[in-house]
């Protein structure tokens, strides 16, 4: 007899979505505001997404309403999923291409000359950067004596805060996340020299700062473009407490 699988519940359908992540952001779009709206009839499910402008990327747009729609068809027990994006220059299409199962290119033709996999990747590397860097400012900031030439030598085990964020995306990038790793890797993933060690970690500062500048950027427009969306953010301390944004001498 062939069991029957429970049908989804709205917090299953929004826990889903918990993993689909803006990429240039490096935020899920449940954090972010995103998601305008979750209706849930019977096993099927309707999701609404937003976003800041209505000229955001259409790549990046089409990332997030796509993986959206691959995370809740992935709820045990759902059926029909519709994922829409609202009020985007290209919604249409976007939604047009979804609804067909076209994929990337089938919606945008000519036009989609990038890879989505190489852009991917390309966020996954600024988002283990921007990880590295919060991890180290944090060792050197819980004991004033340390210094950042010190952070050529540090390994995994070494650090004493919550490594969850960084091993995810070192994980993801198939780089090591044995205790033992240098923590501080070039963006090739290779360990810099003693002479480059403060270089490094100074230009990771600067993409960990426009990581999350952006997002913060974002927020805000989000709220002015939909005001009371600043209910449906969600504060994460690793980003919105702030680590020092100057670099030091």
């Amino acid at each position: 007899m062939t069991a029957v699988l429970p049908r989804p519940t709205e917090a299953d359908v929004r826990t889903a979505l918990d993993t689909v992540i803006d990429p240039e952001l490096d935020e899920a779009v449940t954090d972010l505001g995103f998601v305008r709206s979750v209706a849930v009839v019977g096993a099927d499910v309707e999701v609404h997404l937003r976003l800041p402008t209505s000229f955001c990327a259409p790549n990046f747009a089409w990332l997030m309403v796509s993986d959206a729609r691959d995370a809740l068809l992935a709820v045990p027990g759902v059926g029909r999923v519709v994922v829409e994006l609202d009020d985007h220059h290209d919604s249409d299409l976007i939604n047009a291409g979804l609804a067909a199962d076209a994929g990337y290119r089938g919606t945008f033709g000519h036009e989609a000359e990038l890879s989505l996999d190489e852009l991917r990747a390309t966020f996954q590397r600024k988002a283990h950067t921007a990880a590295m860097e919060r991890a180290l400012t944090a060792w050197l900031r819980e004991d004033p004596s340390r210094t950042e030439q010190q952070v050529g030598d540090l390994v995994l085990g070494d650090l004493t805060g919550d490594t969850t964020s960084l091993l995810s995306r070192r994980a993801a990038l198939g780089l090591p996340t044995d205790a033992g790793s240098p923590v501080l890797l070039a963006p090739d993933g290779s360990r810099p020299d003693a002479g480059s060690v403060a270089i490094t970690l100074r230009k990771a500062r600067s993409v960990r700062i426009s990581v999350d500048g952006n997002a913060h950027f974002c927020r805000g427009l989000l709220t002015t473009r939909y005001p009371g969306s600043d209910a449906d953010q969600v504060f994460r301390p690793s980003i919105d407490s702030a680590l020092p944004l100057e670099v030091l001498s």
